[in-house]
């Protein structure tokens, strides 16, 4: 049960993901600098949030082109289960494992508040001991969380059920409010929100619980008892 944190020049929740996984779910759990290649027999790969690169350019578009990203394609391809956290979904985009774009916040501000998201889609490994309809009071921090798809797209992800999770409220301009999405196969997810910091009752002001059954569902889908 090995799980890989993927850390870029400029992440800045890489820690904080290491933490919950390591001390909280009790995942085997190691660090890859951007410029390493991941194992084959790694299980699971978090692409987690912060600023990597500074955002130049782009968020997420120089990290897209890091070295380490042909082994994430490749695990991804095989079907080893990909979370992107923020950042990380920003990465997944530009590097085309997810479809779509994200954008500056229609505020054009950052935004650090805590929200609540929906469930869309219980049928990934993050969102498995989920339930469909189900809120999960979580925080966003970021500028540039805008998801757009245009119309063609947002009907394939409708038609594939790619719509993973949702926002309760409209929040950034998100098409239709969407706060992630996975692929085709369903093995990669990536979200704006950050599950890593409200799924413990101590840092989770309203419920965490919630925030914990994503990194349950991990521990289901690779076959761990929890």
């Amino acid at each position: 049960m090995k799980v890989a944190v993927v850390v870029f020049p400029g992440s800045n929740c890489d820690r904080d993901m290491f933490h919950v996984l390591t001390d909280v779910f009790n995942f085997e759990t190691q660090y890859f600098w951007h410029q390493d290649k991941l194992p084959n027999n790694i299980d699971a790969v978090i692409l987690p949030g912060g600023f990597s690169y500074g955002d130049r350019l782009r968020a997420g578009v120089i990290a897209a082109n890091s070295p380490i990203i042909s082994s994430v394609k490749k695990l991804a391809n095989s079907g080893t289960p990909i979370l992107g956290v923020c950042n990380g979904f920003q990465i997944l985009v530009e590097s085309e494992l997810l479809p779509g774009v994200l954008l500056k916040n229609t505020s054009l501000n950052f935004m650090c508040e805590w929200t609540n998201l929906i469930v869309n889609n219980n049928n990934t490994p993050f969102t498995n001991k989920l339930k469909v309809g189900q809120k999960i009071p979580i925080p966003i921090a970021n500028g540039e969380g805008r998801y757009f798809a245009d119309k063609k797209l947002l009907s394939e992800l409708k038609n594939n059920n790619q719509i993973v999770f949702s926002y309760q409220n409209r929040v950034n301009g998100s098409t239709e409010q969407i706060a992630g999405i996975c692929n085709k196969d369903g093995n990669v997810v990536g979200m704006m929100p950050h599950p890593e910091r409200a799924a413990e009752a101590i840092i989770n002001p309203v419920d965490y619980k919630p925030s914990s059954l994503i990194f349950e569902s991990l521990l289901k889908t690779l076959g761990v008892k929890n």
